[in-house]
């Protein structure tokens, strides 16, 4: 049996680097990262999801979804939560 990397699984199931069902999984991924870092952040800052939720104006049930999916989730939104919430700083980069 052939072993196969992680790159060379991801091409045969979603298609090359480029192709919009790739680019989709790399997005998801990206939303999944995200709401892991923020979950990550809170911990660090002994909150509750409740008690960042009152910091941001927003309900404890959007903070658990943006912590364990990270989608529908806008700058706005990140900034509150990662400024007014966690006291941090948001860097953001593009890659072209």
């Amino acid at each position: 049996m052939e072993t196969k990397s992680w790159k060379e699984i991801k091409d045969a199931v979603y298609g090359e680097v480029g192709t919009e069902r790739r680019d989709e999984l790399e997005r998801d991924f990206s939303s999944f990262q995200i709401g892991l870092l923020l979950k990550k952040a809170r911990e660090e800052k002994h909150l509750t999801q409740l008690e960042l939720a009152e910091l941001v104006d927003k309900k404890r049930e959007y903070i658990s979804k943006i912590e364990n999916n990270g989608s529908n989730l806008t700058l706005k939104t990140l900034f509150d939560i990662v400024e007014k919430g966690l006291g941090g700083k948001v860097k953001i980069s593009i890659e072209l």
